[in-house]
């Protein structure tokens, strides 16, 4: 009876014992680990997709579209879904699901192939993609930017085979409807998204916008209806709106491309500029590319010599010289030089392009006829630093700030330049500009005195529509008005010389530049830049041209190779841009004294 009894306590023990045990493991289930367990199966069904925004558009003045997204999808695989060919991991496989999941990794990857490109080899390792752990990812991303209507087909395909395991999430491709216009200030984007050259680059982060992201639960079988989800939309990107012509970059672009064809120059820049507000209507780079055809490109078609290239101006820096001396009054377009045929210089000799005796030319005359020695002994009158503050307030060896990328410097002697230096400078060698420098600060010269900093961005708006801040041109008097009346005499007398340089129906301003080049591998003057700026009407400047050709083998001169170009130019942006012809002659003019 005591032993029976004894068994039967020992029994009750156990099982109060193993209840025990139950209740532990329930409470430690239910109330310890419940959030842990919570919280790996709530991962488990959770999707997150980042929501793409779209890029911003960059159009002309008028509204032409330079840059646009167009729809596009990024495709990617679920290799871990394909390898069950959509069937639910908790469920069990029948023999033919189990058949049709092992066929599924090929079948997909021929169907990928075929509207993608390439063979199927070339995606059966996105669609059996593994994790470092050995197990199959749940993403493999199989090829960014694919149209809209290409990714259609592919979903047919899959769902006329029943094959499961490929999506898509939106991703825009950049589009550039205009092709080389303007491609070297327009730039283009990359293989991942981003801005690699021009405005693309420099406004890289407004043009791209805001990425979202969607979060949801869903199993196998798609979207769980009522389950949790969290939606933060995209912010598409800020739309730009420029100062360039479409219409008069291609007409320019086309001019210059034809005139470094004809010279053999290794590249050329061409600027049109509105001198009563600094907007850029044009700005030309050769050689130039195709922002939708990258592949093709080199690197030196990427370069926009405009801003990129510093360069000795030659003589067209005669026309800032010539405006210092105005404005101090120390010049007028008729006071006297006497022109040697050549005058010492630190050392060295200063000749001019053309042989001559002695000559006693107007200060008009020296310009006319670009005289180095008139311009050098006019400069000798002025001391070297208002020379200098001068040249700096045109706007000299200082970027100016326009936004594209890259732009350089150039280089301005201090005051404390030796005596040969500032002759030098005085016409065109021994300091560095770009093309926007030297257009901008002649624009400014020939304006009444008032230079406006040069702009190509002309508004924008971000992706809610409002209107964003966008820099603007600053203005600031730089020579008085009598000045720049006393220059612009001065260069009409350039254009007057020879009736050839002429725009039809319109009086028009000018200068020309030939200028030695410096040859780096050498430090030597090797080569020649060849320029013309032009300016019209001659009465109330309004439209500027600059050509400037780099290093040109078949004519070296401006007036011989640049003038032609910048004539052409100025002689359709002037009617465009509706300025009315030229009611008045040019006044007579005195070049030349006699001895």
């Amino acid at each position: 009876m005591a032993s029976q009894r004894g068994r039967l306590t020992m029994g009750l023990v156990l099982i109060l014992l193993a209840m025990t045990a139950l209740a532990g493991r329930a409470l430690q289930l239910q109330a310890i680990e419940a959030p842990a367990y919570a919280s790996s199966a709530a991962s488990k069904i959770q999707r997150a997709y980042t929501l793409h925004p779209d890029r911003g558009q960059i159009v002309d003045r008028n509204g032409t579209v330079m840059a646009a997204s167009e729809p596009a999808v990024l495709i990617f695989a679920d290799p871990l879904m394909i390898s069950r060919n959509g069937i639910d991991e908790r469920a069990s496989m029948g023999p033919l699901e189990t058949q049709k999941a092992a066929a599924a990794p090929k079948a997909i990857a021929k169907i990928l192939a075929k509207y993608l490109g390439g063979r199927p080899e070339d995606y059966r390792q996105m669609v059996t993609k593994t994790e470092s752990d050995g197990s199959l990812a749940r993403y493999a991303l199989v090829r960014r930017h694919v149209p809209s209507y290409t990714y259609d087909l592919i979903k047919k395909d899959l769902a006329a085979g029943k094959w499961y395991g490929i999506s898509a999430t939106q991703d825009a491709v950049r589009s550039y409807p205009a092709g080389t216009v303007a491609s070297n200030v327009i730039g283009f984007v990359n293989s991942e998204g981003q801005g690699g050259a021009g405005l693309e680059y420099a406004l890289n982060k407004q043009l791209a916008g805001t990425e979202g992201k969607e979060s949801y639960e869903a199993s196998t079988y798609g979207r769980i209806p009522l389950g949790r989800a969290t939606l933060a939309p995209a912010v598409n990107g800020t739309d730009y709106t420029l100062t360039l012509d479409s219409t008069m970059q291609l007409t320019t672009q086309k001019a210059l491309a034809s005139a470094v064809a004809s010279t053999g120059a290794e590249s050329g820049e061409a600027i049109v500029m509105n001198v009563k507000t600094g907007e850029v209507l044009a700005m030309a780079s050769m050689p130039t590319y195709d922002s939708s055809n990258l592949s093709a490109a080199t690197s030196k078609e990427l370069v926009n010599h405009a801003v990129q290239d510093s360069y000795e101006p030659g003589s067209v820096q005669k026309v800032l010289t010539m405006a210092a001396l105005t404005d101090q009054g120390l010049v007028t377009p008729d006071s006297r030089v006497d022109v040697p045929a050549s005058i010492s210089s630190g050392g060295g000799t200063i000749k001019d392009a053309f042989s001559h005796g002695s000559l006693v030319l107007t200060a008009r005359g020296v310009i006319a006829y670009s005289s180095n020695i008139g311009t050098t002994l006019l400069t000798r009158k002025m001391d070297k630093a208002t020379f200098i503050k001068y040249l700096r307030s045109f706007g000299l060896g200082t970027t100016t700030g326009i936004g594209l990328p890259g732009e350089a410097k150039g280089s301005v002697p201090t005051a404390a330049m030796p005596d040969f230096t500032r002759d030098q400078i005085s016409f065109g060698q021994g300091l560095s500009v770009t093309a926007i420098q030297e257009a901008a600060a002649v624009a400014g010269i020939v304006n009444g005195g008032v230079y406006h900093s040069p702009t190509i961005i002309k508004s924008a708006r971000n992706g809610q529509g409002e209107a964003v801040k966008v820099p603007v041109s600053t203005s600031r008097r730089v020579i008085s008005e009598k000045a720049s009346a006393q220059v612009r005499n001065m260069m009409e007398a350039v254009v007057t010389l020879e009736p050839s340089r002429a725009v039809a129906g319109y009086r028009t301003i000018g200068k020309t530049g030939t200028a030695q080049r410096i040859d780096a591998s050498c430090h030597c003057y090797r080569g020649y830049t060849a320029s013309y700026v032009g300016v019209g009407p001659a009465e109330n400047p309004s439209i500027l041209t600059y050509v400037v050709l780099n290093n040109p083998v078949k004519g070296h001169e401006g007036s011989g190779v640049a003038l032609p170009v910048a004539q052409q130019i100025l002689s359709v942006a002037l009617p465009r841009y509706g300025v009315e012809p030229s009611t008045s002659k040019p006044p007579k003019a005195v070049l030349e004294y006699q001895p």
